[in-house]
Parts: C-alpha cells; structure tokens; sequence
C-alpha cells in the first residue's frame, strides 16, 4: 500500500474531528485512490433527508431537475460554507441511481437564501448552455408570490425603475428623479393583487428583468415591503429567518425537447391564511 493512500485513509477517519473549513469542504467528499484512477464517492444521506430531497422534485428527465427550494438554502457555495443546494442533490442523484463517478449539476439561474420556490438545475453541460442562454434572452417566465405589509395603492401595475447596487450593504436602491447614476440599470415587473389575509396581501409578480434584489426594492420602494424582510423596510423577521417571497411558477420550452413546460412550486407551509387555488 502507497503512503498516499495511507495518508488518504488517515484523512478520510479523521476528517469529522477537525473541522476547519477546508476540512468541511473535503470532507463533503472522499477521494479513493485505486489502480492509478480517482473517482469521487459523494456522502451517503440520511433517510430523513433522503426522502426530503425527493419529496421536493418537482419535475425530472434526462436533461434537467427542477425542485422546491426551502427557505434558508443557499443555491451555490458561498462564505459561509454552507452545502449548497447543488451539491445536495449530486449526493442524491449518486445514492438514487448507484451513480459511481462524479454527477454533473449545472445551475442557470439562483434565488436568494432567504426565498423559496422554483429552481431549475441542469443535469447535462447541453442543458445548462442552452438554459444559461434563454435566461440571458428573456425566454424563461417566472412568476412569484410575495405577502406584503401593505395594500398596493393600485391593484395591478407595471413598475419601471432605474436601480443599482451596494455591493458593501448587499442591498440594490432605486434612483431619484434627477439623481441618474452611470452604474443604475432598468428594472421592470409586473404585479396583481390576488388575495389578502388579516394583516397581510398577496400579489403575484412577473419578473420581466433579473436585478439583485428586484422584487424586494420595487415593492418597498411602493409601499409594500415583503413580509419579513427586515432589509427593505419590513417592521419585523420572520421565525424562520426567510422572507416571504416565493418563486412560484416558472414556463419556458424545454432546452432539448423543445416543448413547453410550466412548473409550479407549493407555498411553505408557514404561509397561512391565503387562497392557494389562485
């Protein structure tokens, strides 16, 4: 036996112990070493969070994956090195099929950590060009729903605003009248009141540009800040730490089939109140 594969071993037993952050990052992740050729073994999950993940596919084929995200998930890595929700279903779809080798999960679009809803992933590099490209044009249709604080002025509106982004506050401004920035770009969406609970109203909104923060900024910037979200105006959080802003429709045609396909994602159970028929 080679004293690289010794020193693997040693690694692989005692990576639970020191938990640097390298360590947790490779430690997603044990490397075998046999007959000159690496394979990648991605972690065995418990059933209860087996089953979770399966129960939030939403839509599969070949191509692409399109599940639920939960509030709270991050869906790429980040900073704080949390699993994102990528890799979570590498280690699914390796344990699901006996899938040995690496799993490919591309992702053509993202949601931020406090939202929930729809999110496509991309199970083959074909699919992620094409899908990266139809987000790019504008081809893929998403709507959301959002709970916020207060009636709109009007029930449905086109919103048409110039904003830009803080990168140190992570936080997106719209521009005054008269206060044009060189860095502000056009955002657009369109929104209907559909429902209203005791103390909140729902409306839908279709996205029809991508800004950070977009639906967050547009709808405090009227007078409805979201529900929970602290950051734009919200007068209090939400247990779970998320806002309620969920993606929950997405229509485009299929980036391989080429047939038309709409998904639709379900509420978090701590949205209460609402018609859900809508």
């Amino acid at each position: 036996m080679s004293i690289f594969v010794t020193l693997c071993d040693i690694i692989a037993n005692f990576a639970p112990l020191v938990m640097s952050s390298a360590a947790r990052r490779a430690s997603r992740d044990i490397y075998k070493q046999k007959d000159n050729k690496t394979k990648m073994i991605y972690r065995q999950l418990p059933t209860e969070e087996y089953t979770d993940l399966m129960s939030r596919i939403l839509y599969e084929d070949n191509h692409i994956l399109v599940v639920n995200k939960r509030v709270g998930e991050i869906v790429q890595g980040d900073k704080t090195d949390d699993e994102p929700l990528t890799e979570k279903y590498k280690a699914f779809i390796a344990m699901r099929d006996s899938k040995p080798g690496q799993v490919f999960m591309g992702l053509p679009h993202r949601l931020d950590r406090p939202v929930s809803g729809v999110t496509i992933l991309a199970k083959t590099s074909k699919a992620l060009e094409r899908l990266n490209a139809m987000f790019r044009d504008g081809e893929v249709h998403k709507f959301y729903w959002a709970l916020v604080c207060n009636r709109p002025a009007e029930p449905s509106a086109l919103l048409e605003n110039m904003m830009w982004r803080n990168e140190k506050q992570n936080k997106s401004y719209i521009c005054r009248p008269g206060a044009a920035r060189k860095d502000a770009r056009l955002a657009r969406l369109r929104y209907n009141l559909i429902d209203c609970t005791e103390r909140y109203y729902l409306v839908e909104v279709e996205l029809l540009t991508g800004r950070h923060h977009q639906i967050r900024c547009q709808l405090s910037n009227i007078g409805c800040p979201i529900k929970g979200d602290l950051k734009y105006g919200a007068p209090r959080s939400n247990p779970d730490g998320g806002i309620c802003l969920h993606a929950r429709r997405i229509t485009f045609i299929h980036p391989v089939r080429k047939e038309p396909i709409t998904i639709e994602a379900p509420v978090p159970s701590s949205w209460k109140g609402i018609n859900l028929q809508k």
